[in-house]
């Protein structure tokens, strides 16, 4: 077997329902709908979008949302697939080494571990001014 073959040599969902064989379902629809929500109108997008939207970019921001919003649609409707396809605890890298090989699921569990990352960064600037604003001396009446 040469390299190219066992580079997208696919993933049994045996391995994966295995490994997930302790896990007991205990989210009901609320719980994931809340999830959801919180995840969307969650800091992120209340931090820095608005501020740069009102200093430097102008309506289009209202398009730029809108296609965001598309996007993340076709995004979950993909992810929903893959979990009715493979009903294990999945993530990008469990689908994408199932259906596509090991190659292309290793970038994609590398490329959700950057998008953390680029997550957890603007999420920290935002913190972070917020609590400049509040430490200034100003704020507190001293």
């Amino acid at each position: 077997m040469g390299i190219i073959a066992r580079s997208f040599r696919k993933d049994s969902v045996l391995k994966f329902s295995h490994a997930d064989s302790h896990l007991k379902r205990v989210l009901n629809t609320r719980d994931l709908t809340a999830l959801g929500i919180g995840t969307v109108i969650g800091t992120g997008i209340f931090i820095l979008p608005g501020t740069e939207a009102a200093q430097h970019a102008g309506p289009a921001v209202a398009i730029a949302f809108l296609l965001a919003a598309i996007i993340s649609g076709i995004s979950g409707m993909a992810y929903s697939e893959f979990a009715s396809a493979m009903p294990v605890a999945g993530s990008a890298y469990s689908y994408g080494s199932v259906v596509y090989g090991q190659v292309i699921g290793w970038f994609l569990g590398w490329s959700l571990i950057l998008e953390y990352f680029l997550a957890t960064s603007a999420i920290s600037v935002g913190f972070s001014s917020y609590l400049t604003g509040l430490l200034q001396t100003n704020h507190l009446g001293v």
